[in-house]
């Protein structure tokens, strides 16, 4: 068994929603039937137990090939390594023994990971060799642990998916980014984007913090910056024992002593606080310890905090206590557990001396040993949940502070005899405002009930309830064999034109409010997400190739509109293991299967590939074609559902007895609909912008507006006038692309027809030559250039299949082969006459273009 190719596909794709890794998996003939291998599903099973009944790829299908024992295993591996994944796929290909083998990931590092063990336990199976299942497991969890989002952004980001806000992780960190373009929000952990660097640094400030809350009148306990341990002890006999050590900048409760009554208690707690930076010490407040969390101007969850601590059983020592409770699984060493391991340390011991105990006293059964006195979860502590039970005049003073720094998600540090009475009354205070506050005490609390605290951020962040939002913007994606690329720029274009900032991307590049930020064939995902990261962005427009598809998925999670122009004969095939136009459209239907269920698929009626695909859109249709009589289209319509067709020398949309008529004269770039394959593309383009919303007029402005010419629509029938000829630049290089541009010139006069044509090397040998088979029957002189790139074909070897095409040839009495494609053009210039059409069929596009100008200015 060999693996060839390894892919993670990080968006919807053609197997799944689900992200995924996908190998392609070569199989002997011996492989290709487990049954087949003597002892080895005894062997696998004997490695893992708990790979579950091996099944084979269909219900028709009972082989199972080796390839589906490693998707097995790779889905397995991961879901007892704790990773919730449940999909995965094996599918056969047309190459006798090869296999595309899927399986979802949760994270991609471990989806990698269970992939290449799954590769070494299949191999041990067949060679009767060791694999060690406990260490991979353990492997998978501790790398599952290290990468996936801790629970504090965790919890934010499952209640952005909920409500169907789209997000993107930015760094293995926790920095994540919410919406797309102009409604982008971030958050790094559980501080938003909106909270600024002084407020965050006001936060970290502890004794400045103290200061300007005492001024808004919020109780806070007297205390002091100090420079030494003298210094310290000074501090605390002048503000009274019991006092607080802890460093002026810090967080999770790192280097914090609390009741601290002796000289040498303060000496261990001055050590630990320096550590971190600077020391202060204040008034030690009696009683319990809450973290309050403030989220924009509401108290949103309440935890009383207990300090890490052990119950004696009068048989185990104190060490061995801490031991068995850190054993219990909730706990872990990071932020990933619900709660952490209890610290032993010097400040341990410290406070264990104040009980009168060691670490090898054995405490007497039921006696509660305090290992710390600050309560934070990160030293072991543990949490109730007292949301229910706060004052509102303590809510009231929680969300005062918050605000008097300045922080949108706050956690305000209260020590006090309980919640249940105002502050002023219990002698409690306000100790600490932490920005970026940890959530874990809210979300899984150790007792009582958990609270939906990355909810309540969600709802700051984009509103609630009549003012909810969604963080999308609207976003079109266009796919098919030919026009996309004039589709996506009339869509953008009409955008364009109703004042919206539109991102668009292509097999030209990336253009973000008509200045061109990117370029080359940027038809792919990662464009796609460049886009939707722009703050300047407010619609999206994405062409949408069949090979970032394959490659990699979409780069976005759904769209409001999907276009698929035209299949035909299909483009490419052969290629990918996608042979035929039925196999192609599995692919450029993806776009159709994610469109939002609110949103719409505008589908080629005329193209019965296409059509098809209405059957797994979860949105409604709107089916255009030029034949309003086409019977789909008829139906469609009786149906009071929305068409787009062409009545006389109207474009039409309808929908029941609505429609609406746009005159083709007032549609430019079709040149009065005389060029078919442009009405197509107008049509396409109008479904589109009535399905994302635009008002009838700005569809009429964009229409009208929208210019073919090469600076707008470079390569897409740029018509060019030289010495009174008519001179035509096209990017067409598939057999459906000849028939169109056929019919289009044909509806134009010339005295004389040419063509300057070359092929692309990567296409099968049938795909080379029916270009030149169409063109022979419609043109009189055939110009056959090759190109520097021959995508590995040997010297001369496409333009002899051109000229094989040629052959036959009912109209074409005149053919040259000429080296370059600048060369090729030149000589169809010389032989020009007025009244003469030239098609140049360009390779080098911006190239080719610049040259042809120049030319044409030349004169």
């Amino acid at each position: 068994m060999e693996v060839s190719r390894i892919r993670a596909l990080r968006g919807p794709n053609m197997w799944s929603r689900h992200t995924a890794i996908e190998a392609v998996v070569s199989c002997s003939e011996a492989e290709r039937s487990v049954a087949e291998l003597a002892g080895f599903e005894a062997r696998l099973r004997a490695l893992f137990p708990s790979i579950g009944a091996l099944r084979p790829a269909s219900a028709q299908r009972v082989e199972i090939s080796l390839a589906h024992v490693l998707e097995q295993a790779a889905l397995a591996l991961q879901a007892q390594a704790g990773c919730p994944v449940t999909f995965s796929h094996t599918h056969i290909t047309s190459e006798a023994g090869t296999y595309q083998v899927v399986v979802e990931y949760s994270e991609e590092d471990v989806g990698r990971m269970a992939m290449d063990d799954a590769l070494q336990l299949v191999q041990a199976a067949m060679d009767g060799g060791s694999f060690d299942i406990d260490a991979s497991l353990k492997r998978l969890r501790e790398t599952d642990e290290d990468v996936r989002l801790g629970p504090s952004t965790g919890s934010i980001v499952d209640a952005a998916v909920k409500r169907g806000v789209p997000f993107r992780r930015l760094t293995q960190g926790s920095l994540v980014q919410f919406g797309w373009g102009a409604k982008q929000r971030r958050i790094w952990a559980a501080e938003v984007d909106a909270t600024s660097a002084v407020s965050e640094s006001i936060a970290q400030d502890k004794d400045l913090c103290k200061r300007l809350l005492q001024s808004a009148g919020v109780p806070v306990p007297y205390g002091r910056p100090v420079e030494s341990v003298d210094d310290a002890w000074a501090a605390a006999l002048e503000i009274g024992l019991p006092v607080v050590v802890k460093p002026q900048d810090g967080n999770q409760g790192k280097g914090v002593t609390v009741n601290v009554v002796t000289r040498e208690h303060l000496e261990i707690a001055y050590k630990a606080a320096d550590e971190i930076g600077q020391v202060m010490v204040e008034k030690f407040l009696p009683g319990s310890d809450y973290r309050l969390l403030v989220v924009g101007d509401k108290l949103v969850a309440a935890a009383r905090r207990d300090p890490p601590h052990v119950i004696g059983d009068g048989v185990h020592t104190v060490k061995q206590l801490v031991d068995k409770v850190n054993a219990d699984p909730k706990r872990g060493d990071g932020h990933a557990t619900s709660l952490t391991k209890i610290r032993f340390d010097d400040i341990a011991v410290a406070r264990l001396t104040q009980q009168d105990l060691t670490p090898d006293s054995v405490p007497e059964k039921g006696r509660r040993v305090i290992l710390r006195n600050n309560a934070n979860l990160s030293t072991g502590g543990t949490a109730t949940d007292v949301t229910d039970d706060v004052h509102p005049d303590v809510a009231a003073r929680a969300i005062a502070a918050a605000q008097v720094v300045g922080l949108h998600v706050c956690g305000v540090d209260v020590v006090a005899e309980s919640v249940l009475r105002p502050l002023e009354e219990i002698s409690g205070g306000i100790v600490e405002v932490n920005a970026a506050p940890g959530l874990r005490m809210h979300l899984s609390p150790s007792y009582g009930k958990g609270r939906n605290v990355g909810e309540a951020i969600i709802n700051h962040l984009y509103g609630h309830g009549q003012k909810s939002e969604d963080g999308r913007i609207p976003v079109v994606a266009v796919t098919g064999t030919n026009g996309k690329t004039t589709t996506t720029r009339l869509i953008a274009h009409m955008f364009a034109t109703c004042g919206l900032r539109v991102g668009m991307t292509n097999t030209d590049g990336v253009y973000v409010d008509g200045h061109q930020i990117d370029s080359g064939d940027c038809s792919g995902p990662k464009s796609a997400r460049n886009v939707l990261m722009h703050p300047d962005v407010e619609a999206a427009v994405f062409e949408t190739a069949r090979g970032g598809v394959l490659r990699e998925g979409l780069g976005f999670d759904r769209c409001q509109v999907a276009v698929v122009t035209n299949l035909g004969d299909g483009d490419h095939l052969g290629m990918n293991f996608l042979n035929t136009v039925e196999e192609l459209a599995l692919v450029k239907r993806v776009i159709v299967q994610n469109v939002a269920p609110s949103g719409y698929a505008v589908l080629n009626a005329a193209d019965a590939v296409v059509a098809n695909m209405a059957g797994v859109c979860p949105g409604q249709i709107i089916f255009f074609a030029q034949d309003r009589h086409h019977p789909l289209m008829a139906t469609h319509r009786a149906q009071g559902k929305r068409c787009v067709y062409v009545d006389g020398d109207q474009l039409v949309a309808a929908q029941g007895s609505w429609r609406e008529s746009i005159p083709l004269r007032d549609i430019p770039f079709t040149r009065g609909g005389l060029i078919g394959f442009q009405v197509e593309n107008a049509m396409a383009s109008v479904a589109a912008a009535w399905g994302v919303g635009l008002d009838w007029d700005t569809i009429r402005r964009g229409l009208s507006s929208f210019s073919n010419d090469a600076d707008n629509v470079p390569g897409r029938f740029n018509v060019m006038d030289y010495r009174g000829a008519t001179v035509i630049a096209d990017y067409g290089h598939n057999g459906d692309a000849m028939r169109a541009l056929v019919a289009a010139v044909e509806a134009l006069p010339a005295k004389k027809r040419s063509v300057v044509i070359s092929g692309a090397g990567d296409r099968r040998d049938e795909d080379i030559r029916i270009q030149t088979q169409i063109l022979g029957q419609a043109f009189d002189e055939v110009i056959l250039f090759q190109d520097a790139c021959q995508r590995g074909r040997e010297d001369g070897e496409v333009l002899q299949l051109l000229r094989q095409g040629l052959e036959g040839a009912s109209r074409t009495t005149h053919i040259e082969e000429i080296r370059g494609e600048f060369v090729a053009i030149d000589r169809a210039l010389e032989r020009l006459q007025a009244g003469d059409l030239c098609l140049v069929l360009v390779d080098q596009v911006e190239e080719a273009l610049a040259h042809l100008s120049k030319r044409i200015a030349e004169g």
